[in-house]
């Protein structure tokens, strides 16, 4: 299986600091963003990553992590013309990059401490099929995202993205685990009222063919989307790191 971390965007939510910078060079911490999710992928025995950015930033993420030594990976690059074509638009683009083989997705902004290798190792075995992560959270939060449904076994009933009455708690989060027919679901996809072709759109394709499952992190923040969350993601991690769970 190969990686691919999603670190495009115009993240206008979080200028002024992103006015001369992407967002996923940004500090969490003691780390540049964009080092947790190629730390997961890398702990998790993926040796090659493709990391996907805005033609802008491309040569900072370069200039950074170079070809992946320090991280026992070997890195390649890819820039997304169209930043707001969605993230499934960002996960095509690595379609040749990943040669037929499976595919792991992290959304770059990510913060999470989850080891991802038992539900890799997990993942290689099977013949076709998705997983999906997802983190437990009040209703009232859970609502703003993509809210997940399962059973016991953790197989996935339904999806819905933002609903009014959620089904469940749990919410879906940007880590995602793609067979090699990922790129022939997007083919098929079509732009939702916002113009993008949505990750969620592109998970029932495999929930309506009863091969999508959801793993559950234990903490997660989308430490993207605001100023406050930027802050909360650096707090959690220092605190983390300091009582050694990190």
């Amino acid at each position: 299986m190969k990686g691919l971390i999603l670190a495009g965007g115009l993240a206008t939510r979080l200028r002024p600091l992103t006015w001369v910078t992407n967002k996923h060079l940004l500090p969490i911490y003691d780390k540049p963003m964009i080092y947790y999710p190629l730390e997961s992928l890398a702990k998790a025995g993926i040796k090659e990553i493709l990391i996907s950015s805005s033609p802008d930033h491309a040569g900072q993420f370069e200039s950074l992590l170079k070809n992946g030594e320090e991280f026992e990976v070997k890195l390649d690059y890819s820039v997304q013309e169209n930043p707001k074509g969605g993230i499934a638009n960002a996960i095509s683009l690595a379609e040749k990059f990943s040669n037929g083989e499976k595919i792991a997705v992290i959304l770059g902004d990510n913060i999470f401490n989850y080891d991802l290798k038992p539900t890799a190792d997990k993942f290689n075995k099977k013949d076709r099929g998705a997983i999906i992560f997802g983190i437990k959270m009040p209703e009232m939060e859970s609502k703003h995202y993509g809210v997940i449904e399962i059973d016991p076994h953790g197989k996935v009933i339904s999806i819905e993205e933002k609903p009014e009455n959620p089904k469940s708690n749990i919410a879906q989060t940007g880590v995602y685990f793609y067979d090699n027919r990922v790129f022939d679901f997007i083919r098929q996809q079509k732009p939702s009222g916002r113009g993008e072709l949505e990750v969620t759109d592109l998970n029932n394709f495999y929930l309506k063919e009863g091969t999508l499952e959801c793993d559950l992190l234990d903490w997660w923040i989308d430490a993207g989307t605001s100023h406050d969350e930027l802050l909360r993601a650096n707090n959690l991690v220092a605190e983390k790191v300091r009582l050694g769970q990190f």
